[in-house]
């Protein structure tokens, strides 16, 4: 499993309403392209773009902005973050 846990932080869940993005920890060695599949497989979503970078205190994060087709809102729910 790529995805670990999407973040909780008060600017991630802020980004899910506003951007239609959502934050998950993701394994480091996770490419850009093996994070769009996964979320796509399993939150059955088109992904618009991912970003990555490494957090301050250790790990990898990845920002997935979701395609219009679609919202962040529904993943968020199904993982009982809002």
């Amino acid at each position: 499993m790529i995805l670990k846990e999407p973040v909780k932080t008060e600017k991630a869940i802020g980004k899910i309403e506003f951007d239609n993005t959502i934050t998950f920890k993701v394994e480091e060695k996770a490419t850009k392209k093996q994070i769009k599949d996964e979320v796509e497989k399993v939150f059955k979503v088109k992904v618009k773009s991912v970003r990555t970078y490494l957090a301050p205190l250790g790990g990898k994060r990845a920002v997935i902005r979701i395609a219009d087709s679609h919202k962040a809102e529904d993943i968020s729910s199904k993982l009982k973050m809002a």
